[in-house]
């Protein structure tokens, strides 16, 4: 055998071995975590909750306290390491994009603790996020412990992501996919192979120890007609519009809620258990799996659905926005489920000629809402697909998902609810397409010795220093070497009949652009673009605006094709 493909057989043996211990990690991260919220769940309801029960006209005002001491236990955790609180998908994308895949080895036990007991004591959140976030620091840990690349690690932490997505739902497919549109945001290449090892494996996991990892049952043999396709349409313009407005919501409140100390963890879960003590049953609680069922079944009247979905809506508001540790996955799950079930069977009201079953309207619902708020829909296509096991129901899910996909899309501008928490940290991230310059620093590109002019130089200078270097624009610099601006052939085109005697300060005008070695190149794109300049002068920092070196348009489209190279193994 050749030797080429000696180490390419090496390689690959490598990379899906790493790719299956990473799966097997996530799943069983997935089975620990899983099995600490229902210990959680048992010491709050089970035993927590008969020693503060009060009834009141059948209301038991012992729930209203469940999730402001779960809200108090918690509040250490969360204090101390604010990283944990939301779902946990921000901070690996941040992760992979931005810090070659590294994650802090606490993160994941500190996220099961801290998650744990806010899902175990009422607070309406999701587990998935949190799994899925889990696995994916312990990849990290995993590819710490090997001493791999950082492109090694980015793809085993994005394998840890995928693991512990799939095992959640039972679905490796999805999970995959998840972690492909989320993370790398449609960047498909052969890094999708390790990726589903992981995600079949850490599937088989939780499918070997827990049976069932996803615990709603969904109906069986159902069908729709294609001319009702128009509606699913109109449903996912609905929930698309629903989903971004909550997604600004949730945002909106987060700044008024997060970060205020344990006075307002507490508050808000006394929020959430005055909510869900009118609905102990539905799934306002918790995860809302429960719920889930009933209405998938049409088991809850239209104006009961109605009243659930704003509950759900308004109690996981106050759960993350507050600062606690959950997942916005499950959340959306149900309210689309609950909203998408209320208009099939308000459509059967209306045209009971149809013959319409809202279950279908059910699905559809809780793929569109997600969609939207995570800007995934083919995450949630193959995840409806796999969890009914039939392909029957595929053109109506993919009309409300991905209608519901751009009409969220328009109205968050290209953000989700994932990106959004992004950018509030100072990441300038868009779904839809692949993070390939984000994911490259200027420092990595750039020229650090640099052919400079200083600003007392004349034009004939720099007439001479093109014809030396064969460059068409340079950085201007004074006695310190501070960046006062950029020269090139333009500006002596403009001059040329006064070239002689001219200095390069006479000639300085306008504004121009620079960059710092810590953004990236997509940043470096975009001001030399803004401001029609072939060269951007690197300065040191914000407060120091000395040369350190320069960035051309070519240093980025090389960088740009480097960057795609990076994403594939062979």
């Amino acid at each position: 055998m050749k030797a080429g493909r000696v180490d390419y057989v090496r390689r690959w043996a490598a990379v899906l071995t790493l790719s299956t211990v990473v799966g097997l990690a996530g799943g069983l991260g997935a089975v620990l975590f899983r099995l600490f919220i229902n210990q959680s769940r048992h010491i709050f309801f089970g035993l927590i909750l008969p020693r503060i029960t009060l009834e009141v006209y059948g209301y038991n005002l012992g729930y209203i306290l469940l999730p402001a001491i779960g809200s108090l236990v918690a509040a250490p955790f969360i204090i101390k390491f604010p990283e944990l609180q939301g779902n946990g998908i921000p901070e690996v994308m941040e992760s992979v994009i931005f810090k070659g895949g590294h994650m802090s080895g606490s993160f994941s036990l500190m996220k099961i603790l801290a998650t744990s007991v806010t899902i175990g004591s009422g607070g309406s959140a999701g587990r998935e996020g949190p799994i899925g976030s889990i696995g994916a620091s312990l990849a990290s840990l995993i590819g710490k412990w090997f001493g791999l690349s950082p492109e090694m690690r980015k793809l085993l932490t994005t394998c840890g992501l995928a693991a512990g997505i799939a095992g959640t739902f039972n679905t490796p497919l999805a999970g995959a996919m998840f972690a492909l549109e989320v993370v790398y945001m449609g960047a498909f290449s052969i890094n999708l192979v390790p990726i589903f090892f992981a995600a079949i494996t850490g599937h088989a996991v939780t499918r070997a120890i827990l049976g069932r990892s996803f615990e709603v049952t969904l109906p069986w043999l159902l069908s729709y007609s294609h001319t009702e396709l128009i509606f699913f349409f109109i449903l996912g313009v609905l929930l698309g519009i629903l989903s971004a407005a909550y997604v600004k919501f949730l945002y909106v409140l987060s700044d008024r809620l997060g970060g205020k100390g344990v006075s307002t963890l507490v508050l808000a879960g006394l929020g959430v258990g005055a909510i869900g003590m009118f609905f102990p049953q539905y799934g306002i609680f918790g995860i809302g799996y429960d719920g889930m069922t009933l209405a998938l079944y049409g088991l809850l009247p239209l104006s009961f659905l109605l009243i659930l979905g704003v509950a759900k809506m308004i109690a996981t508001a106050l759960t993350l926005s507050s600062g606690n540790s959950g997942g916005i996955f499950a959340p959306s799950l149900y309210i689309g489920t609950v909203f998408g079930m209320a208009f099939g069977m308000i459509l059967h009201l209306l045209m009971p000629s149809l013959s319409t079953n809202p279950s279908v309207y059910a699905l559809a619902g809780m793929a569109a809402f997600f969609s939207g708020v995570a800007q995934a829909p083919l995450t949630q296509i193959l995840m409806i697909t796999e969890l009914t096991r039939s392909y029957a129901l595929l053109p109506a899910i993919m009309t409300s998902a991905t209608v519901s996909f751009l009409a969220a899309r328009f109205f968050l501008n290209g953000d989700s609810v994932y990106t959004l928490k992004l950018k509030r940290k100072g990441f300038h991230l868009k779904t839809g397409k692949p993070i390939i310059l984000e994911t490259i620093p200027v420092k990595e590109i750039m020229t650090d010795e640099p052919v400079y002019v200083h600003e007392w130089n004349t034009l004939l200078d720099v007439e001479k220093l093109v014809g030396e270097t064969g460059h068409d624009c340079f950085p201007v610099v004074d006695e310190k070497l501070e960046v006062v601006g950029v020269v090139g052939i333009k500006d002596l085109i403009r001059r040329r009949d006064s070239m002689k005697g001219l200095q390069v300060r006479e000639v300085l005008e306008g504004p121009y652009a620079v960059v710092y070695p810590d953004e990236t190149a997509e940043t470096a794109f975009r001001r030399l673009m803004e401001y029609s300049q072939n060269l951007l002068p690197v300065v040191e920092s914000p407060e120091s605006r000395r040369l350190v070196g320069v960035v051309t348009k070519r240093d980025i489209y090389r960088a740009y094709y480097m960057g795609i190279e990076g994403m594939y193994l062979e």
